[in-house]
């Protein structure tokens, strides 16, 4: 099951400071999404400001209901966000911090969730004993994406997977992305790695300075020439 998001004329920040200004953004249901921008332009507020973990002004519909504002109600209605840094519970195994991400599931479907979740991450299968905080980073990575899909949430947000992962772990994570969003899941992507984005994504926004600056099918951003120019280093 997936949701659609839109979002209006969002505007939000950090105490004084507004980081985000008028953002106009949708994510079509079964879709992946993908945000791409320069370090500060205000990717990772953006799903702050989604999550509720942030207030934020400005109109956000899923599926064509209003968001509330927060968190917990958020969680409940099908959002789940893998945050930057991963923030698991590095002293619990992997099979309970996988469990801990089920909490809202019917007792009763929870294991049919582990089973498909340790199916598309089988490095989670063959350490579920470990301690999360003994993983590599690209393990542990995997594991947020896994805890986060426990939930059975109906829209997937992830916020930089891919930060200070080597490039081959890279590839395995984006490729196990493509695979939830081909199996019918939204999906809203905050990337550093622009190409690789979007060479998996459907369409895209290039936020700069609390603002949308492009956006449009992925494939035709990806070959644009301001783009390639200001974050890939060459001109078509």
């Amino acid at each position: 099951m997936s949701a659609a998001l839109v979002v209006r004329g969002l505007c939000a920040g950090y105490g004084p400071m507004r980081v985000l200004e008028n953002i106009a953004l949708e994510a079509p249901g079964g879709e992946l999404t993908v945000v791409v921008g320069p370090n500060g332009a205000g990717k990772s507020t953006l799903l702050r400001a989604i999550s509720g973990l942030i207030p934020r002004e400005g109109e956000v519909l899923f599926d064509g209901e209003p968001l509330p504002a927060r968190a917990s109600a958020i969680v409940s209605r099908g959002l789940a966000q893998v945050p930057e840094g991963r923030q698991l519970f590095a002293q619990m195994s992997v099979l309970e911090n996988l469990e801990l991400g089920g909490y809202l599931v019917d007792r009763g479907e929870r294991g049919a969730r582990l089973e498909r979740v340790l199916d598309l991450f089988p490095r989670l299968a063959e350490r579920r004993r470990q301690l999360a905080g003994t993983m590599s980073g690209g393990e542990q990575q995997m594991l947020a994406v896994g805890r986060a899909l426990m939930g059975k949430p109906k829209l997937l947000m992830l916020d930089e997977p891919s930060l200070g992962l080597a490039p081959k772990m890279v590839d395995e994570l984006l490729a196990i992305v493509r695979r939830i969003h081909a199996e019918g899941m939204t999906v809203l992507l905050v990337e550093q790695n622009v190409a690789k984005a979007l060479a998996i994504a459907d369409s895209a926004y290039v936020l700069e300075r609390g603002a949308v600056a492009m956006q449009g099918d992925a494939r035709s951003l990806l070959g644009s020439e301001r783009l390639r120019a200001s974050y890939l280093g060459t001109a078509s």
